[in-house]
């Protein structure tokens, strides 16, 4: 019997695998059309519920045209990768929503109609370096009454919230009114005369970007007695010493269903009532302190005013009058390991830096859903506010800090159904109780909305520029723009990203620089001792000059010198360890993405068609 020839085998064997690749893509084609299976790790192509809802209500067409300049781009993977993953959620959006959302993907070439239009929407064109022409990345929508939304540009490093923003493009054309919200506040945050200075200060960074996204309405806390049913969400600033009628007003906004945001504060650094320019010292030493009683009691939620808090770990480095770099106990920066990235308000935030805070805690047996938003390092501490008031040196203030070991609520989201805090009073519409759940946030600290502690303004070309150096302005915007939304909105929780790193990989080059720096620091140590005994055999050989080396300096120099070639050596075989460890995972990878992952899906499309075969001919049997 005539043997194959071997390569005629290889051959044989490739044309197998090829038509079975085949026949698994026809019957993927003709059997699984339509079926949808998210097998991402954390779902990222799964849409929150929040989002379902938006979309499925919908009463009108949304166009959504996403602009994408895909050449440009060929040598940015960054965007490209990005661009895909946009592309992929907005068809799921438009397939979930039932052709009420019309998607339109447009390539705008250099010096086309489709340029000059995305332009006109606000659209920003991002040039690239070398003259390689401008990049748009953004999208713009309309609704069928006009509406018109955009994203000037979508930024890959805020991937986690991609469909809390597409959610909210779409829930904002199909709800056109911009959210009506109130403001009222015990601190100067508007434009106003400084009365010591005499110059005109401009407006707290906070509220000018507050004022970009919603129609904010100020109102004023002493002559205030009620709040006009079409503001969404009030945010309350300092309220210190506020009339009852004033808190008996925000007790019922609360209870009829309205959103509220609050800035409480032990001490708050920036209040400067009660001062002059003749007593400045007035207010430092008078009381800075705000509370929201009996409010909060009903609301389920403890806060000490005459408390603040120290914190070791998270104390920042300030400027003394001196001069001199200190660190601060009580001028605290939280990074996201103190930041709640279950939440959308503190998802994704990388620090916020607060002052002179205060903490919350829930009551016991209270009702009310407290979920913390902001915490303490374990490393803090409880102390009197009167600390804080009367030492002006903050290193004092880290004698007798003692770790509590816990961690302190700087800030919570309060949700639930609440009782009157005023039963007594029978006005007309007069609410003992809220019918549906309310949602409130509050922050222990009102200096964290002040410019000091989060931006940096610069005069630009005789514009003011204000450059952010800490995440406060996003998490203040990120709660009102929450709060305000539907339901449906505040329930679209921030998304992982896509981009997962190679862990493994990670982890195998992490230990081999840390033997690496291990081998270097060996090296460094011989090196420094070479060079000491070097000394002392000089030293020791006093005038006399008829050599540069004694044979013992030639014999130490030579050891050393094969010392430092074999050290080297390792270090090289570290490295090569290394990369040998890394192909060995590669090597893995592809074995089950080319080999085993195809043949997996064959089986399953194999025994699905089988399947249906056997279940077409019973049908037709019977």
């Amino acid at each position: 019997m005539a043997r194959t020839p071997p390569g005629l085998a290889g051959w044989s064997r490739l044309v197998l695998v090829a038509v079975l690749l085949l026949a698994v893509l026809v019957l993927l084609q003709a059997g699984l059309t339509g079926a949808r299976v998210d097998l991402t790790r954390n779902g990222l192509f799964t849409l929150s519920d929040g989002s379902v809802r938006i979309l499925r209500s919908l009463d009108e067409p949304i166009d959504i045209r996403f602009y994408y300049t895909d050449a440009a781009t060929a040598e940015i993977p960054l965007i490209r990768n990005y661009a895909t993953r946009v592309r992929e959620l907005l068809e799921e959006m438009t397939a979930v929503s039932g052709g009420k959302l019309r998607l339109t993907v447009i390539d705008p070439q250099p010096f086309s109609e489709d340029e000059d239009r995305a332009s006109a929407l606000g659209l920003t064109a991002v040039p690239l370096d070398g003259g390689g022409g401008n990049v748009f990345f953004g999208l713009s929508g309309s609704s069928a009454t006009g509406g018109q939304a955009s994203i000037p540009f979508l930024q890959p490093d805020k991937e986690a919230f991609l469909e809390y923003d597409l959610a909210k493009l779409v829930h904002t054309l199909a709800k056109p009114d911009k959210p009506v919200v109130g403001l009222l506040s015990g601190l100067p945050m508007a434009a106003s005369l400084d009365p010591q200075s005499r110059q005109v200060r401009q407006p707290w960074a906070v509220l000018s970007g507050w004022q970009e996204l919603f129609d904010v309405r100020t109102l004023e806390p002493a002559t205030t007695a009620s709040i006009a049913d079409d503001i969404d969400t009030l945010i309350l600033v300092h309220p210190k010493k506020w009339s009852d009628d004033l808190l008996y007003a925000i007790d019922q906004f609360v209870l009829r269903g309205g959103r509220l945001l609050v800035f409480i504060d032990p001490y708050a650094e920036l209040d400067a009532s009660g001062s002059s320019p003749d007593d400045p010292m007035a207010a430092m030493l008078g009381d800075r302190s705000s509370n929201l009683e009996p409010l909060l009691g009903k609301w389920g939620v403890q806060f000490d005013a005459g408390k603040a808090l120290l914190d070791a770990q998270a104390a920042l480095t300030v400027e003394t009058p001196q001069g001199e770099p200190v660190r601060h106990p009580a001028i605290l920066g939280y990074g996201s390991r103190q930041l709640n990235q279950d939440d959308v308000v503190t998802a994704n935030l990388a620090v916020i830096n607060m002052a002179s805070v205060g903490v919350l805690a829930q009551m016991e047996g209270a009702k009310s859903r407290f979920t913390p938003l902001i915490q303490s390092t374990p490393e803090s501490m409880l102390v009197e506010v009167e600390r804080l008031r009367m030492q002006p040196d903050p290193t004092a203030l880290f004698e007798g800090l003692v770790a509590a070991k816990e961690n302190h609520v700087l800030a919570a989201r309060v949700e639930g159904r609440f009782d009157t805090a005023f039963p007594g009073r029978k006005m007309a519409g007069h609410l003992s109780a809220s019918k549906k759940d309310g949602s409130i946030i509050i922050v222990a600290d009102t200096d964290l909305l002040a410019d000091r502690l989060w931006v940096l303004a610069q005069n630009f070309f005789q514009q003011r520029v204000m450059n952010a150096i800490a995440n406060n302005g996003d998490f203040a915007v990120n709660a009102v723009d929450n709060l305000t939304g539907s339901t449906d909105l505040i329930g679209v929780r921030g998304r992982a990203i896509s981009a997962r790193p190679f862990s493994r990989v990670e982890a195998l080059r992490t230990r081999a620089d840390d033997r690496f720096r291990q081998k270097e620091t060996e090296l460094n140590a011989e090196l420094v001792e070479t060079e000491r005994k070097l000394n002392e055999l000089q030293n020791a050989r006093g005038g006399d000059s008829g050599s540069l080396l004694t044979p013992a300096q030639d014999a130490e120099l030579a050891r050393f010198q094969t010392q430092k070639l074999r050290i080297r050596k390792d270090l090289r075989e570290v490295r090569r360890q290394l990369d040998a460890d890394i192909e060995a995972v590669g090597n893995r990878l592809r074995l089950v993405n080319i080999v085993l992952v195809p043949l997996l899906v064959g089986v399953l499309a194999l025994g699905y068609a089988y399947w249906r075969r056997r279940t077409a001919r019973r049908a037709s049997a019977s």
